[in-house]
Parts: C-alpha cells; structure tokens; sequence
C-alpha cells in the first residue's frame, strides 16, 4: 500500500509519528494512533506494511477503526479488510451507516462476506457475537504429524492454535479439543484422537450470555471456548482475550452507570462538551427531582421543627446514614449477579440476610450518635435542652429504622430492576441515597413523634 494513494497529503502529525515510532510495539502504535486525528490516523496506516496495518486494527484498543476505513480509499480498505480477523471486521462494519457498510461489505470475497454475515446475525453480548470463526480444526481420522502440518500452514490465519478441535469426519461435530502442548508431545505416527483430553468437551451456545461465556472458561480454565450449534457442530470459538475486552468495556458502563449518569460509550477526552452534558444532565434533573421530595417532606413536619429545633441538627447524619447503608447493599447485590452467586429467585434469601444486618448496623450507628450526645451533653460542649436524654433515644431508634429500610431497599431495587429486564447498575448509589433520604426524613420525624410526643412536641 502507498501513503500518496490517500487522497490528502500527510499531515504533520502523519509524518511525526512515522518517524518517532520506528521499533515501537503494536501496543505503543495503537495507543500513538489513538491520539491522532481521524485523517491522520488512516494516513498513517496506508503507508505501514500490511501486515503491520492489519495488526494494529486487530486491536480493540484502537479507537475510530471504524471512521479510518470509511475514510482510506476502497482498494486499501478491502486488503486491510481482508487481513483482519473476522469477528473484529464484523465490530467495526456494525459501527458504520449502511451505506458505508454495504460500500465495504460488497469488496469482500465471497467465504469472508458469509462469514461476517453469520456474525452480524447474532445479538451482542452472547457467545455468537463476540466468538471469531477462524479456529484450527481436523477430522478425527488424522494423525498427530498430519494435524501439526495443518497448524504449520494455518496459524498466520487463524485467531489462535492453542487449542485444535477435533471433529467426526463424516458429521463434522465435536467430539474432542487437542491442547497444542500435547499435540506437540505425541508421536508422529500416533492418532490425534490418542493426545485429545478426556471427556466431553465444553462448549457454549450460540446465544449464551457473555457473562455466563466468561464464568465457563474461567471455571474450566481455558483459552478459548468452542461454540456449537444443535448439532454439534463448531460455529466459532470465544478467545479469553475477547472475554477480557467485553467484560472491561460493559464494566466500564457499569461503573458510569452506578455514578448516576448514563454511559459515555467513549473515552472521557474523546467526548465533547455537548455530548458530556446530555449524559450527565438527564440523571442530575431526576435526582433533583427527586430531592426536592426531601424538601416536602421536611415542610410536612415543619410544626414540629418549630417545636423541637434540635431535631434539625441530626438530619444530615441520618439522610447520609440511610443512603450509606442503602448504597453498600446496592453494590454487594449489583456485584454478586453480574458473577452470578445470585438469580432473582434469590431475592427472598437477600432479604432475610439484609433485615437483622440492617437492624444491627444500625443499633451500632445509633449506639454511636446515642454516646456523642450524652458526651457533648456531659462535657458541657451543647446543650440539648432538658429533654435531651429523650432526644438520643429518638436519634437511637431512628437509625436503626433508618439503616435498616436503607439496607432492604438498597438490596431489592436490584432485583426488581433485572425482572423488569432492566440494567440493574440502574439502582444506582445516588438513586438508592436520594430515595432513602426521602423516607428517612419520615422515618426520624415519626420517631420523634412517637418518642417526643408531650415533652418537645
């Protein structure tokens, strides 16, 4: 490929980074290509090797691969198209508009065409949409020297050779997985089968979850996990390499989600200052919102905040304690599905759980805020009032109805989020703390009322 086929002369930025890079690994490029401009970047990549081309946009890290090949003529993309493995040609086709899309999809050959098709059919986040269909495979009537030839002239097209999977030679299913270590140790003249692990071998479905794709090789210790059709027969394979890029990238959702705020889908210095504001304001709006509940309720009491204006010292403490504990049960039960220690029919099991730790954290909160009053009360550091042994037993009881309603609540938004097939990083820390701020003033103000009722009120 020639640099001066682009139809723009290279940039300074271009020019710079051909000439600084030089020994740099592919790593080191992707991460110099990424703080490049769009145009610059696909300079820079017609006027690389091919192969070294195809490397880099091999990799997931690399941002805007999709924006570079729309962007390069037709010719240079369709070789770099070519050379690229096949489940990554089908991430990025997805994230071009269809004409762009059918512009590149018709300069395929026809077996990659119908293979990026087949990946394209499935849903993300399953096992079909992020599996790769180029694997090492032999009929189970080879031999160990033959199955090592095959590896010798494939493994420059294939996603990896650690594993070769063996199939019938007549149904072309299944039936065992060779690892390359025992491949390389056994006799040349030796069966393949005679070096194949033991066993059924483990498999995915097509339309199983990443998450579940993830827990299975992590359980049986794999590299790569075969996905198999209803009659056995191998679709693709799911490298743990693939596994780890998902996974970091819905974590990284989950975690902006859990911050109350909708997920960036990009880098944080890629993104403009519209953009950032329309997914952060959306979430702010409706926390406010909802805060301003908080101001309701504390009008609702406002004869007995006249009355007993003590009590308003305490409200800060008991809104922060209710959302702490909500958001600590929040992120325990959000953690444990997502690795599947719990399912929904679990929800029952949490809230046995989360009552008496509720009950108990918060008799240790309320214990707390119970001997700072006497303290300061003793020490002649506040005076509460005559009544102020009345009030530490309001603010005692309180935050054990406080803490407790924050841990159930926080506990079972979760729950309820994922049976209405919702993201149940939804329930997020801010959501939890603004609902419990809410019925924790309630909570302390109708405490008072029962405790203080004919002395303060």
């Amino acid at each position: 490929m020639n640099i001066n086929r682009f139809p723009l002369r290279a940039g300074h930025a271009a020019r710079a980074f051909i000439n600084n890079s030089r020994g740099a690994t592919i790593a080191e490029r992707v991460d110099a290509l990424n703080a490049l401009t769009v145009q610059d970047a696909g300079r820079v990549l017609t006027g690389m090797p091919l192969d070294y081309a195809v490397n880099i946009l091999d990799r997931p890290e690399l941002r805007n691969a999709a924006q570079i090949l729309a962007l390069i003529s037709a010719d240079d993309a369709a070789r770099l198209l070519h050379g690229m493995s096949n489940d990554r040609v089908a991430d990025v086709l997805l994230e071009l508009d269809g004409e762009t899309r059918a512009r590149l999809f018709s300069s395929l050959d026809e077996p990659v065409r119908i293979a990026i098709q087949h990946l394209m059919g499935y849903p993300p986040r399953t096992a079909g949409g992020i599996m790769t269909t180029e694997f090492v495979s032999v009929p189970d009537s080879w031999t160990v020297a033959q199955t090592l030839d095959h590896v010798r002239q494939v493994e420059r097209s294939r996603e990896t050779v650690y594993a070769i999977y063996v199939l019938d030679e007549i149904s072309h299913a299944l039936q065992h997985v060779v690892t390359l270590r025992r491949l390389i140790t056994g006799e040349p003249d030796a069966s393949i089968l005679s070096v194949a692990q033991k066993g059924a071998p483990v498999s995915a479905d097509p339309l199983m979850k990443q998450e579940d794709v993830a827990r299975l090789i992590r359980k049986h210790d794999l590299l790569a996990l075969p996905v198999t059709d209803d009659h056995g027969q191998v679709l693709g394979i799911v490298t743990v390499d693939d596994v780890i890029d998902t996974m970091i990238s819905d974590t990284t959702e989950a975690a902006q989600r859990f911050g109350g705020m909708e997920a960036l889908g990009q880098p944080y210095m890629k993104i403009g200052f519209a953009g950032m504001i329309r997914k952060r304001a959306g979430w702010l709006a409706a926390l406010f919102l909802g805060e301003m509940l908080t101001a309701s309720a504390m009008q609702h009491f406002e004869g007995e905040l006249e009355k007993a204006v003590v009590l308003t010292l305490f409200i800060p403490l008991i809104m922060s304690s209710g959302g702490n504990s909500g958001s600590q049960a929040t992120s325990l039960i959000i953690r444990a599905l997502a690795l599947g220690e719990l399912k929904l029919s679990d929800w029952w099991r949490v809230l046995l759980r989360e009552l008496p730790t509720g009950i108990v954290l918060g008799a240790i909160l309320g214990l707390v805020g119970f001997i700072r009053i006497v303290f300061w009360q003793s020490a002649g550091l506040y005076d509460y009032g005559p009544h102020w042994q009345m009030v530490a037993i309001t603010v005692f009881a309180a935050l054990i109805g406080i803490v407790t309603f924050g841990s159930i609540c926080g506990s079972m938004l979760p729950f309820l989020l994922q049976k209405l097939r919702l993201d149940p990083a939804s329930a997020s820390a801010p959501f939890v703390a603004t609902l419990v701020d809410v019925t924790g003033l309630v909570i302390y103000f109708s405490v008072a009322l029962l405790i203080l009722s004919g002395t303060l009120l």
